[in-house]
């Protein structure tokens, strides 16, 4: 897919916001690569905005774990390993069952068209090749989902692993993992499982939406060991 453009500076809105935005879209596409050292002095110049702003995206990027202190380097990219590939999916997977078991008794109905749009998203961003934009459709699609469980705790959660999941996303998204499994076929079996979630939502179909998000999560984790073992 074709390489991401840097994000447009809104101003309009506040600039430790455009400065997150920026940064977090760095390291989404891996712009910013995993362990890699962030310079504030760098990051300046980078962003064209002040110390100020940029300080406070970072704070608040440490603490959605997407970056990490260490005494010597200062601030570094989280880093994409193994063990914590392995820990995010065990999470996603009980984190998104708990999800289904209490939307079956939830009302859903403001959740689903929500749900839907975000899959025409992902559908427009695959067609335009915008893989960024892709990985954010997807993501939109999962928090909506998470709603649907009307559980604050459930959507933090859920939140804080899906956005560890995005670079893993991209890096799906962005890559030719299994030669036998064409992105084309791989993105039309995603739209389809989403597609599939909304309806067992939509006919309180608990059973089938437990098997639809356990094969969802295993196909996704499926490409990425296979990525990080290739």
């Amino acid at each position: 897919m074709k390489p991401v453009n840097q994000i447009k500076k809104n101003t309009k809105q506040p600039l430790a916001v455009t400065a997150y935005e920026t940064i977090i879209r760095k390291i989404i596409s891996l712009e910013y690569q995993p362990s890699q050292h962030l310079e504030e002095n760098q990051l300046v110049e980078d962003l064209g905005i002040g110390r100020t702003p940029i300080r406070e995206a970072l704070v608040r990027l440490r603490g959605e774990k997407m970056l990490e202190s260490h005494p010597n380097k200062g601030v570094v990219v989280r880093p994409i390993t193994i063990q914590n590939a392995k820990a995010m999916f065990e999470s996603m997977e009980i984190i998104e069952l708990g999800i289904a078991k209490l939307a079956m008794n939830k009302e859903t109905t403001a959740f689903i068209p929500q749900m839907k749009e975000a899959n025409r998203l992902l559908k427009d961003a695959f067609h335009a090749n915008d893989t960024f934009n892709l990985t954010e459709a997807n993501h939109l699609f999962h928090m909506n989902f998470a709603k649907c469980s009307h559980n604050e705790f459930l959507c933090r959660a859920d939140n804080e692993v899906r956005n560890e999941a995005k670079r893993l996303s991209f890096l799906s998204y962005d890559n030719i993992i299994d030669p036998k499994t064409p992105l084309k076929d791989h993105f039309e079996s995603v739209i389809n499982e989403h597609n599939e979630m909304i309806a067992c939502l939509e006919e309180k179909n608990k059973d089938q939406l437990k098997q639809i998000i356990i094969k969802h999560i295993q196909t996704f984790r499926e490409r990425i060991i296979l990525f990080m073992i290739s």
